[in-house]
């Protein structure tokens, strides 16, 4: 499988790191890369029925400007359910704050919360979820 993995966080090193850990590990998938939530929801908005632009996964940050990750969940739960595809989403974040791992959890379209720093065994756990 060549996953198609999408990176919403507007830290521009997490983003090179995560894309290099992703290559590393021999991911030869496209990656979509997403510095504000807004702009990832309208791309969801506008691609929500095209089954060849929609990622298999998400990784989304919490803590953004703007637009931060519980937001997006927020606008992003309406067109979740009519995707063509099960999409899995993992929140990301430095956030060792329990409420937000709580909080994640009662969501049912989150996959999990993965800890900065995002690790190339973070990754590949999370893709192993995707196969499975």
């Amino acid at each position: 499988m060549t996953p198609r993995i999408c990176i919403i966080d507007d830290d521009k090193i997490y983003q090179f790191t995560t894309k290099k850990i992703i290559s590393n590990a021999g991911i030869t998938g496209e990656v979509l890369v997403f510095s504000d939530a807004e702009n990832a929801l309208f791309f969801f908005q506008e691609q929500s029925q095209n089954v060849s632009k929609l990622p298999d996964i998400i990784f989304l940050d919490i803590n953004m400007p703007f637009m931060d990750g519980w937001q997006f969940l927020e606008a992003i739960e309406p067109i979740h359910k009519q995707f063509p595809k099960p999409i899995q989403i993992y929140l990301v974040s430095s956030s060792v704050d329990e409420a937000d791992t709580e909080r994640a959890a009662k969501i049912p379209y989150v996959s999990g919360y993965i800890f900065k720093p995002f690790t190339k065994e973070k990754l590949l756990d999370s893709l192993a979820h995707l196969q499975s």
